[in-house]
């Protein structure tokens, strides 16, 4: 299949061997987004008159719980993918062959944070609010995983910025081969994972702004980070093509994008008005960094 014009490639490899051990660039995308966005949490609670160094103790907490929390989401939504007629049920804890809900992780990894927060003497909405931003970025850089799976797109486009998808191999993580030699192209597609992942580099640096220009914190940054990244994945949710188990006619996730929407919505303002009628957090500094 050759397009007129402009179009976005995509990898015709998702892995590697590296003796033993079968490296995934999925699994390297959320590891590189964990690490950048740890260490722009440790700056950003530094700035606000925290210790850094007590975000990796947290860390050690709050990464195994979300991953966790993650692939549970991934399961619970997609059962059929690993329980139906002829699936393997073992699929289910094969983490790094891709299979991760955000919301889970989010849910679950904030439990494990909390607990990291107490432990380490850290007041939790503190590490929340500086981890927000952050979280954002680390979800654009995870993102592009995806990119390297060949997943996560749109309908059929010949928009400029189309993707091209090609039909994948999980067995030896390359493009499966047409009678040419060539890598087979299925089509090309809205790049959802690009839209997504533009997004939450911009609504992280709404949410830096917002935080210098009205001094926000007691939670309330979480609050608008959940606000404006539900508000752009209901938009993409709404426009990606892969499978998934509806409700309603809406996809699990578009729902759960509404919902989380509003509660986040509802939290972010009773938290400002809260915040507006008591004295500031004592974790905080004059000068505010990314």
């Amino acid at each position: 299949m050759n397009p007129s014009g402009f179009f976005i490639p995509s990898p015709t490899i998702s892995g590697f061997q590296l003796g033993p051990l079968t490296v995934r660039f999925y699994a390297l995308c959320i590891l590189a987004g964990i690490v950048i966005g740890l260490w722009l949490t440790a700056r950003r609670l530094r700035a606000r008159g925290g210790n850094g160094d007590q975000v990796w103790d947290i860390a050690v907490w709050a990464v195994p719980f979300g991953i966790v929390g993650g692939r549970l989401y991934h399961v619970i939504t997609d059962p059929e993918l690993y329980f139906a007629p002829g699936k393997d049920p073992w699929g289910a804890l094969r983490i790094w062959e891709g299979g991760l809900g955000i919301w889970g992780a989010v849910a679950l990894g904030a439990v494990g944070a909390w607990i990291g927060c107490r432990r380490a003497g850290v007041p939790f909405t503190a590490f929340a609010d500086a981890a927000a931003p952050p979280l954002l970025i680390a979800q654009a850089i995870g993102r592009w995983g995806n990119w390297f799976n060949n997943e996560l797109y749109g309908a059929p486009s010949t928009r400029p910025w189309k993707l091209q998808i090609h039909q994948m191999d999980p067995a030896t993580l390359n493009a499966v081969t047409g009678p040419d030699g060539k890598p087979v192209v299925l089509g090309f597609f809205q790049p959802t994972f690009l839209y997504e992942s533009l997004w939450s580099l911009a609504a992280a640096a709404v949410l830096l702004w917002a935080d210098r220009r009205f001094r926000l914190g007691a939670g309330s940054v979480f609050a608008l980070y959940i606000c404006l990244y539900t508000a752009g994945r209901f938009v993409v949710e709404l426009m990606r093509t892969d499978f998934a188990n509806t409700f309603l006619g809406l996809r699990v996730n578009t729902w759960t994008s509404g919902v989380l929407f509003v509660v986040g919505l509802v939290l972010f303002l009773v938290l400002v008005r809260r915040r507006r009628s008591s004295v500031p957090e004592p974790v905080r500094s004059p000068q505010e960094t990314a």
